[in-house]
Formats: structure tokens, sequence, C-alpha cells
């Protein structure tokens, strides 16, 4: 990311699901992580929010899942005709090898495809993609 004040372009960070999820279980370095990059840098793929409503249990959390993303992302990626390209090619070369799954494919693509570093806690399913950027999030101390 740029420096305050610096007139270099802000880098794009789309955050991967696993983030959110960790977020959502009440882990406040999740939050500070999310925090800290600045908010029109801030973007999620159409697929995230997919994923954590998904997961919902009853309309109390898509509720509050649709607030929060509403208020803390300036954008939402969604996926074109190139992006399913690069997934598809992406599956090509690294389902075999990587074990790389279908939605990760698709939001690590989206991220290619927008010039977006990528912020996730799973860095071990995107580690192998060419020039993917990837910013770790680690939510566990270690040492």
């Amino acid at each position: 990311m740029a420096k305050p004040g610096s007139k270099t372009a802000i880098q794009k960070i789309a955050f991967d699901t696993d983030v959110l999820i960790w977020y959502f279980r009440g882990h406040r370095r999740a939050w500070q992580f999310i925090e800290a990059a600045p908010y029109p840098a801030r973007s999620l793929s159409s697929l995230t929010v997919m994923e954590l409503l998904q997961g919902c249990r009853n309309r109390n959390e898509i509720h509050n899942i649709r607030s929060f993303v509403a208020e803390n992302f300036m954008t939402i990626l969604h996926p074109d005709e190139s992006v399913s390209r690069r997934a598809i090619e992406l599956l090509q070369d690294y389902a075999l090898a990587g074990g790389l799954r279908v939605i990760d494919a698709m939001i690590a693509a989206t991220a290619l495809e927008t010039d977006h570093a990528l912020a996730t806690a799973n860095v071990r399913h995107y580690r192998f993609i060419p020039r993917l950027t990837l910013v770790p999030f680690r939510p566990l101390d270690v040492r």
C-alpha cells in the first residue's frame, strides 16, 4: 500500500472469505486487518458474499452480513467472462498439482483480472499462482 501523503495509487485489496469468517467469529485481529486497508481499497468478490450468506443460520445473520459488507467494502467484484476464462486456466494448471478448488480459482481469477491483491489466511490455497499478490492474514500468533 502507498504511504500516507504519497501520490502513488492505493493497492486495491480483495478480501478472501476466510478473513471475514474470522471477523464474524469475533476475532479482533481480523477487524484490525480489514481496517488497516483504506476503505477505497477494500473489495470483495461476489462469491465471497455468497459463501458468507450460504453459512447463515437465520435472517438476523443474513442482515448482519449484508450490513457489514455495505458499510465496510467499497466494491463488490462480479465475475465476468474474462474472470471465468482465467479461472478455467488456473484450474487446468493447479487443480491437480496444487489442489485448487473452483471457488478459490474464481476468487483468485477475480483478483488477477481486476488488479487486486488478495488478502487471505489461506495462503496455501493460492501461493502457487503466478502474479497473484497475496496479503497474508495471520489470525493466530505463530512463533
